[in-house]
């Protein structure tokens, strides 16, 4: 079975070809993050016109290099929640068209079961039922994957995303958008223990995430030192936020997994890609004798071949839709 998978909830304008869901054909992925660099962040109205410019080129390349037509796929599988509101439109616009035009069935797709669903193309071995860490720039979430398109969150952030923290403390410290890379890079040179950061709680929800607090603090601690005419020695705050953020994601998963009875962790998201995230739940599943999966670096951002992934599953459930299908900017994964 092939699946046509289109994804534009952000940034990225993406689309790929996969088989029976983990056999990818082809991905291909436009980024505008030069273009938003120079803004300090994605602006909503530019990425929706790149899209639109985009859109119909990224399909076509991505058909071309399945070596496939239109008419050979049996699916077209497109985000439709969450994300920007006008870069969505454009994908479930482009997407709904298409499928009026071949009579091929339209399907929907929750942009962090994609993500998830990024780990059944590196790992084919992998089934639920299984506790997920998704970490993104506007996701940070704890979920019961109880079967591919069945889910129950048990935490989530309650303001600010983890890749969202990363990012503006990457701003504090003098580093381009997007920020979270150049943290990663420049922690490797720093002392992991220079500064100490708070750990924001949220009271009565041990599993959910608060990371507001923690951006204010290296904010302030920067002002501060302005104020004072100190340094803050950047390579060691970089450590320092790194690991924090780490240790809070870790922690909080780790917690979960031992309360619910789950030995099997996954890991998924764009904030996937961040090596401290990655060795500190590493550390911690070994500790604990977990199971942990955690997708290659090329499938950690947004892309078509987990839209397509996550269509193949959705389509075997009977998860489709019409032509009334709409974007929608803000939607729990538990209403797929």
């Amino acid at each position: 079975m092939f699946i046509l998978g289109i994804e534009s909830s952000c940034d990225e304008t993406a689309a790929s070809v996969s088989e029976n869901g983990t056999s990818i054909l082809s991905s291909v992925v436009s980024t505008q993050i030069e273009e938003h660099k120079k803004y300090g962040g994605v602006v909503p109205e530019i990425a929706s016109r790149r899209h639109s410019e985009n859109i119909l080129g990224v399909v076509r390349e991505a058909l071309d290099r399945a070596g496939k037509t239109l008419d050979d796929m049996d699916g077209i599988a497109v985000t439709y929640a969450p994300g920007l509101i006008g870069a969505l439109l454009v994908g479930v616009s482009f997407a709904k068209g298409l499928a009026m035009a071949s009579g091929k069935p339209l399907i929907p797709v929750h942009h962090i079961a994609g993500h998830i669903a990024s780990n059944y193309i590196a790992h084919p071995e992998l089934e639920p039922p299984y506790l997920c860490l998704v970490a993104s720039g506007g996701h940070s979430h704890i979920i019961e994957v109880l079967d591919r398109t069945v889910f129950r969150v048990v935490g989530k952030t309650r303001d600010d995303a983890a890749g969202e923290c990363f990012d503006k403390c990457a701003r504090a410290l003098g580093f381009p958008y997007p920020g979270g890379v150049h943290i990663d890079k420049a922690s490797a040179l720093g002392d992991p223990e220079a500064y100490k950061l708070p750990v924001p709680r949220v009271a009565g929800s041990e599993y959910d995430f608060s990371f507001s607090g923690l951006k204010t603090a290296v904010i302030n601690m920067f002002h501060n030192a302005s104020q004072k005419g100190t340094e803050i020695n950047r390579n060691d705050m970089a450590a320092s936020v790194q690991k924090t953020i780490s240790e809070i994601l870790v922690t909080k998963t780790i917690l979960a997994a031992k309360d619910l009875g789950y030995k099997k962790i996954v890991l998924a998201g764009g904030v996937s890609a961040n090596s401290g995230v990655r060795s500190t739940l590493s550390a911690a599943c070994e500790k604990n004798g977990f199971e942990l999966f955690m997708p290659p670096l090329s499938l950690c951002g947004d892309n078509g071949a987990m839209i397509a992934c996550q269509g193949y599953y959705n389509y075997l459930a009977g998860i489709t839709a019409d032509v009334s299908l709409n974007a929608v900017a803000t939607m729990s994964i538990e209403k797929i």
